[in-house]
């Protein structure tokens, strides 16, 4: 049975890939290996998601939004590689399955306003954008968030803002938001962001420090003076930047 799922999932993707190709600008194949890596890796470690596969929502949006147009020109033929790549100023674009998976735990739904800390290339909003009704975003690179602007602007991702700014405290004055999502590690959970999450959302977030051993942590809001935190799976982040 589950064989049969995935090649129906695999197939309703192909189609949607299909379409997303003929109007942003080919890499069929390879958009297509990336999502079976995705899902392959997503079973490896279903014990850890407490998931066999990620939903088909997530999925479609993976396989509509363009990576090519969130990397550097001159790395395009890397983008639908299973890996972060290089955007400059020491950032990075995250790892499609990593990028999956975060989306996929926040269970996102449709009305609902995110909150996302490092805007970077502007990747992981143009996922989240077609997820829910609006997405906040910060970044405190000005170069970075100014291009990720124009370039979510330009492709039609027209529910994302982008701030130039320190994404530690947040964005008080659109709070509280349904979700978080954090892009770079922190060595602790940021008070600021689960004050500004409502009760029952959820913030995805990788803790640790650069060099050593960073956990992706689940974090739901039970209460005004209660959170609960799950471990997911080993990460590598880059740091955040700013003094805090």
């Amino acid at each position: 049975m589950k064989k049969l799922l995935y090649g129906f999932l695999i197939t309703a993707l192909t189609v949607c890939l299909t379409f997303a190709t003929h109007n942003t600008g080919g890499y069929l194949l390879e958009r297509q290996s990336m999502l079976e890596i995705i899902e392959a890796d997503v079973n490896l470690a279903r014990y850890h998601l407490n998931r066999d596969t990620l939903s088909d929502k997530v999925m479609q949006r993976i396989a509509a939004v363009p990576r090519h147009e969130f990397v550097p020109e001159k790395i395009k033929n890397l983008a639908y590689k299973n890996r972060p790549l290089s955007i400059g100023y020491e950032q990075t674009i995250s790892q499609p399955y990593i990028v999956a998976i975060m989306t996929d735990l926040l269970e996102l739904k449709a009305g609902q306003r995110v909150l996302e800390l490092g805007t970077g290339s502007g990747y992981q909003a143009a996922i989240l954008s077609g997820l829910v009704k609006e997405v906040v975003s910060i970044e405190i690179i000005e170069p970075l968030g100014m291009s990720a602007k124009a370039r979510l602007s330009r492709l039609g991702y027209d529910n994302v803002t982008v701030k130039i700014g320190d994404g530690y405290n947040g964005w008080e004055a659109l709070a509280p938001y349904d979700a978080i999502i954090v892009t770079a590690a922190t060595d602790h959970i940021p008070l600021p962001l689960t004050k500004q999450l409502k009760i029952g959302g959820k913030m995805i977030i990788p803790v640790g420090s650069e060099h050593m051993t960073q956990e992706l942590l689940l974090v739901t809001k039970q209460a005004e003076d209660k959170i609960i935190s799950r471990k997911i799976i080993p990460v590598r982040f880059v740091p955040v930047t700013g003094v805090h």
